[in-house]
């Protein structure tokens, strides 16, 4: 999305926490406009598409509404957020420690867009197949028999870069490594595509909910970051 990551919004937004930020240098952002209340609505690669679907793309149409929790463990600390979303209406409502915001994403001031960033970021981590496919006017390259970089497996590898221009976070990359299954298992972050990445972690815990397959554990290859959803839910 890149309304849309998979890694720096702004720089880093945490809503509602006045504690050092526990998701520095580990914020996906995502830089897409594109409406999501329709599938077919971008020009990604075939191997994107295959990704897509074997995370259930096809049943995103039925959705009318989501809520999930995004947490994140990190040097003995924890953070988390709570949102319910109606993609079809825009309409978004997240819980903190400290604030309920509720807004739409067709109506935003100033202050509901530094809660928006959240979102986008939040959003990317949980629906990644799908922004692969969501998002326009990004560069895509394609390796087989690439290593990956905590498991050390041999996965194949797709490579997004977003545009320099539009989104919260313009120029990102992320190295997608999928099985034969195109199952995402791990990923990098590089901010500004740069040569090297700012987060690497897996993509495990996966779960089904209504037809959409969702990796709900995110973690280093030192397990001292750990970034996980709760409380997922789907309504159709």
């Amino acid at each position: 999305m890149k309304a849309v990551i998979l890694i720096a919004i702004l720089s880093i937004v945490t809503i509602g926490c006045n504690n050092a930020n526990p998701l520095k240098e580990f914020h996906p952002g995502n830089n897409s406009t594109t409406k999501v209340d329709s599938v077919r609505y971008s020009q990604a690669p075939p191997i994107a598409w295959k990704i897509a679907e074997a995370h259930g793309i096809e049943n995103w149409n039925g959705i009318s509404e989501i809520g999930f929790t995004f947490n994140v463990d990190r040097n003995g600390s924890h953070f988390w957020r709570s949102w319910t979303w109606k993609p079809k209406t825009g309409d978004i409502q997240m819980i903190s420690t400290t604030d309920t915001v509720r807004y739409n994403r067709s109506r935003m001031d100033s202050l509901t867009m530094k809660t928006d960033a959240a979102f986008i970021n939040d959003k990317y981590w949980l629906l990644t197949p799908f922004q692969l496919v969501w998002d326009q006017g990004m560069d895509f390259s394609e390796r087989e028999n690439a290593m990956a970089p905590i498991s050390k497996d041999t996965l194949n590898l797709l490579t997004v870069v977003y545009p320099n221009v539009g989104g919260y976070t313009p120029g990102d990359a992320y190295d997608f490594f999928y099985d034969k299954n195109f199952r995402i298992k791990e990923w990098n972050y590089r901010k500004g595509n740069a040569a090297d990445p700012n987060t690497t972690t897996t993509w495990e815990e996966y779960k089904n909910f209504d037809g959409i397959d969702i990796a709900t554990m995110h973690q280093n290859g030192e397990k001292d970051f750990k970034l996980y959803f709760t409380d997922i839910s789907i309504k159709k």
